[in-house]
Formats: structure tokens, C-alpha cells, sequence
């Protein structure tokens, strides 16, 4: 029978070269200590926001990390060139997130509430989120956990682009 050494040993090794590829693999530029994004807004059903927009690779992968708040009245919107499924991670995240994905037309087509940030190495290759069903999403919006129930937003809700 194994001793608790030999289990533990090797999962602490594997979790830790899953936290170093991790950090390897993100692109350099998002690894900058603070990262402009440029500002847009949007309505979210009669909510107005004030987002941070993600568009290039860079600012897709480095999203709101390092972030320590997210105000009820500001967000982060990915743009994708095109409709697609999209995984979101919460790696580095400091604080929960409830995550929108809309089609092309602005309609919401899954939330995600309340997801919470990954706490180890070991969750790095695991913490991610997939929107409901592979449906396809042209935009995700990232707003503070607890958004959602605060100001109803639900499946039938609508976004609205004002300037991104």
C-alpha cells in the first residue's frame, strides 16, 4: 500500500509544472503589472456600463487579473471576430465574477454566476468556464459576482453597444 509521501509527492510535482506552463504560456505583454484597455459602453437590458474592452489576444488572455474590484457599473467585454464557443479562466482573478456570453444580435445566451477565482497551481489547468451547450458567442461581458441577481439579468435580457 502506498504512503501518504508517495501520493502526495507526486501530485504536488505535477501541480506545480501545470502552474509554471501556465504562467509560461501566457503571452509577454499581458504579463505587464497594469494593462490599458480601451474604454467602451454598453446597456445591458436599462443598466449602463462603463467596459474595458478585450480584443487582441493579449488582452483577451490577461482579462481582469491582477484586478482587485470590478464597481457594479463597470465591465470587461471580450469582442470575437466571429461567433464562437468560449472557454473563460478565472486564473490570477481576485475576486468572483458573474460571466455573460451574447450572440451576434446582443442576446444573452449564458450566464454563468458567481464563478470563483482558482485558488492553486493545480486548479490552473481546470479553471475555466464553458458557455452552456458550446453555443456561440460573439461577445462576453465580466462583471462583478452578484450582478446578475442584483439587476435581473436573465436569458431573455439584451445588450446594447454604445461605443466599443
Amino acid at each position: 500500500m502506498a504512503t501518504r509521501a508517495q501520493v502526495l509527492i507526486p501530485i504536488a510535482i505535477a501541480a506545480v509544472i501545470i502552474g509554471i506552463v501556465g504562467v509560461l504560456t501566457i503571452p509577454a505583454d499581458s504579463k505587464l503589472e497594469e494593462v490599458k484597455f480601451p474604454m467602451g459602453t454598453i446597456k445591458l437590458d436599462d443598466k449602463v456600463l462603463t467596459v474595458q474592452i478585450a480584443e487582441t489576444d493579449a488582452q483577451k488572455v490577461r482579462g481582469l487579473m491582477f484586478q482587485n474590484q470590478l464597481p457594479d457599473d463597470q465591465g470587461m467585454i471580450f469582442v470575437f471576430s466571429q461567433a464562437q464557443v468560449v472557454p473563460i479562466w478565472m486564473l490570477n482573478m481576485q475576486f468572483p465574477l458573474d460571466i455573460i456570453w451574447f450572440d451576434a444580435n446582443g442576446t444573452v445566451i449564458h450566464i454563468e454566476k458567481n464563478v470563483q477565482p482558482c485558488k492553486s497551481a493545480l486548479e490552473t489547468a481546470t479553471c475555466t468556464v464553458q458557455n452552456a451547450g458550446g453555443k456561440l458567442a460573439k461577445y462576453v461581458l465580466e462583471v462583478t459576482g452578484g450582478f446578475s441577481d442584483k439587476f435581473h439579468i436573465t436569458e431573455n435580457s439584451k445588450m446594447q453597444i454604445i461605443s466599443i
